[in-house]
């Protein structure tokens, strides 16, 4: 019976943290004003909407160079920027592709070589609503100490409002969840183990520093 009590307990507080999850997704909105930043990086998705929200951000202004992350290897240059519009002048200088990443680890990592290769220091975050809380999570992992700044992206195929009323809706909103916790467990295992060996160093030097000389 007690086992039984506590499975429901875990799938309650499952399906909370769903619903809440939900509501943030509900409330992702661009910025407005948007502020700038040195580097402008897009995550690619199922449609070209991510990638056009970030290269006009760059004809705004609001920053110098854009990374479109997770490009397919088969897509070349002249075929996005055709299919983005984009006056060559502006795509020549200041958009760069990324092939390397394959998933959004892919993307942090790929993101981060990027930043860190042009001493980047605030990157506006271009992805879909419902994957943007994931993807801030990992690029932080992958690059500490850099701003942030989220602009997420409405997703056609997925009504963030009414996102259970769908099979699409509720699957690709509670796979995203799943995916997340994953990530925040991860990432919290990874803190509380570098709170234990930055706790073991600093008591080990205490320890040899309190040695009398010999």
């Amino acid at each position: 019976m007690r086992g039984l009590v506590a499975i429901l307990v875990v799938v309650l507080v499952w399906f909370l943290g769903l619903l809440i999850f939900a509501v943030q997704v509900q409330h992702e909105r661009p910025p407005s004003p948007t502020p700038t930043a040195d580097g402008v990086v897009a995550l690619t998705g199922a449609s070209n909407a991510r990638i056009a929200e970030a290269v006009d951000l760059l004809g705004q202004g609001r920053a110098r160079q854009v990374l479109i992350s997770g490009v397919n290897p088969t897509v070349t240059r002249d075929q996005l920027r055709l299919a983005l519009g984009v006056p060559r002048p502006i795509y020549d200088c200041c958009v760069e592709l990324g092939y390397q990443a394959e998933d959004t680890i892919g993307n942090a990592r790929e993101i981060a070589d990027w930043a860190r290769r042009n001493g980047f220091h605030s990157l506006i975050v271009v992805t879909s609503d419902y994957h943007m809380p994931r993807s801030l999570m990992e690029i932080r992992g992958a690059l500490p100490g850099v701003t942030l700044i989220p602009y997420p992206v409405a997703t056609p195929s997925l009504d963030a409002q009414r996102w259970w009323r769908s099979a699409t809706g509720a699957r690709r909103m509670t796979v995203e969840y799943c995916k997340f916790l994953i990530v925040t467990a991860r990432e919290f295992i990874l803190s509380v183990g570098n709170a234990f060996s930055g706790h073991g160093r600093s008591a080990a030097h205490a320890a040899s520093g309190a040695q009398p000389a010999s």
